[in-house]
């Protein structure tokens, strides 16, 4: 219990590293006070443009995928490596969220929960799921959509994989909070889909700025 809650409290202070703000006060502009509010990938490409969201997306994935690569380094072998990752992960996520020095305000983890897929699960999960966001996000425009269908790639990778595991009930209920937490923080994008008025990624945009991520 020591190590899953070391782990989840480093693994937030590397989520508190908000890429979006900081990006956002090279371009001196408070990303927080433009569009959605959110220092998220989206928002930033809606109000700084293309390079300035790729160095925002890339430094989110980068903050959960390192320190996670160096957990399956040193303590590959341990039985509990992956749940340790999932707790790591589940820290970046809610530094990511909720930056303390923010008062608390972040973006809404997409981004790293996709780090999190891509560094503890399985390689041939990680092309798949690529897959599944790129087409959702493409058929529908929506980039909420392709985020919630990411949101249950942790709980499918730990039920695919690990279901054998005597730690298996355990790695199922941190899974799950990645999927909570996310639907939790696109909450106001899930109502606004079903009332047919959420910003798409491109064409027919409403009046209302409805960033995701």
């Amino acid at each position: 219990m020591i190590q899953n809650l070391l782990c989840l409290l480093v693994g937030y202070f590397f989520g508190c590293i908000s890429c979006g703000y900081f990006v956002g006060k090279f371009y001196h502009m408070d990303i927080r006070t433009k569009g959605s509010g959110n220092a998220g990938t989206t928002n930033v490409l809606r109000n700084l443009g293309k390079l300035p969201a790729l160095i925002t997306f890339v430094g989110d994935l980068l903050k959960a995928i390192l320190p996670i690569l160096v957990i399956r380094l040193f303590i590959g072998t341990a039985d509990n490596w992956y749940l340790l990752s999932l707790y790591f992960g589940l820290g970046v996520v809610l530094g990511h969220n909720y930056p303390f020095y923010l008062g608390f305000k972040g973006g809404k983890g997409i981004a790293v929960t996709s780090a999190v897929v891509m560094s503890a699960a399985h390689p041939i999960m990680i092309p798949i799921g690529l897959a599944i966001f790129i087409l959702a996000v493409v058929l529908t425009r929506y980039v909420s959509v392709g985020s919630l269908l990411v949101a249950w790639y942790i709980p499918v990778n730990t039920v695919w994989f690990y279901r054998e595991d005597p730690l298996f009930i355990h790695m199922l209920v941190v899974s799950l909070l990645f999927t909570a937490f996310a639907y939790f923080q696109h909450r106001q994008n899930i109502v606004r889909l079903i009332h047919g008025n959420e910003n798409k990624l491109w064409g027919d945009k409403k009046e209302e700025k409805n960033e995701q991520d």
